[in-house]
Formats: C-alpha cells, sequence, structure tokens
C-alpha cells in the first residue's frame, strides 16, 4: 500500500482521481520496477472488477479496482480511492492498493477492510490496541 497526494486541491472530483491513477498503479507494481527489470514480464491487461463510491476518513470518496494479468505469474489487483484530505486545504488523496492473486495472494476483503480503518488526523475513536499510538510513553 501506498498514498499519493497529487499536488494542491483543484477541484478535480474524487472519481476522476482515482480513475486516472489505476492504470499507472498497476504499471508501478507490475509492469517495470525502480531497476528497469520486468519481473513479471509486463502488464499484459487490466480488467475492470469493481469501482464505486467510499467513505474513506469521513470524507466522500471514490474507488477503481482492477485485475491485472502479466507476462509471467498469477498477476494480481490494484486499487486507487482517492478522497480529500480533511486537513489543511483538503488537497486530493489517493491510496494505492496492491494485492497478488494466487493461492497465497490476501483476500480482496483486505483492501475494503484497511480503507474503512482509514481515520483523520487526531482521531481518537479507534479503540486503542497494540500500535495504536505513536507518542512517547506517558
Amino acid at each position: 500500500m501506498s498514498t499519493r497526494t497529487p499536488g494542491a486541491a483543484d477541484g478535480t472530483p474524487p472519481r476522476a482521481l482515482a480513475g486516472n491513477d489505476i492504470a499507472d498503479a498497476a504499471d508501478a507494481a507490475y509492469e517495470e520496477n525502480a531497476a528497469g527489470a520486468r519481473p513479471c514480464d509486463g502488464v499484459t491487461s487490466h480488467q475492470a472488477v469493481a469501482s464505486g463510491q467510499v467513505a474513506v476518513a469521513g470524507r466522500a470518496g471514490y474507488f477503481v479496482r482492477r485485475r491485472v494479468r502479466t507476462g509471467k505469474g498469477p498477476g494480481g489487483y490494484v486499487e486507487s480511492p482517492a478522497f480529500a484530505s480533511s486537513t489543511g486545504t483538503e488537497a486530493p488523496v489517493i491510496v494505492r492498493f496492491v494485492f497478488d492473486a494466487g493461492p497465497g495472494g490476501p483476500p480482496l476483503a483486505g483492501m475494503d477492510r484497511i480503507t474503512n480503518g482509514i481515520r483523520p488526523v487526531g482521531d481518537t475513536g479507534t479503540g486503542g490496541g497494540a500500535g495504536s499510538s505513536i507518542g512517547p510513553p506517558g
């Protein structure tokens, strides 16, 4: 999972942001790595799997999910949910998910679970637990 903030809020709707990002997310995951190698022999096709409105950190957003097939291996699934930040200039935020397909890949419901768990900065309603605090011990 990675996040991307495309810049200052320019009024581009979340649906357009997610739709414009999904091919880049697939290429970044399965086309060519930072060293210029193509470990999966590149992307051979994309197939739309799901898309729609989603609430992320209390903000209206939109997500696009695709099944990516590669030249070698099982390929995977990529998803780009986009929403406006709840702080500052409300700049758009895109979160990229990449789940490998195949028998060892995680269930796709994990993408939804992670998206539903994204909270605004300062939200203390998470219920606590291990790893819920990054401040110094009190």
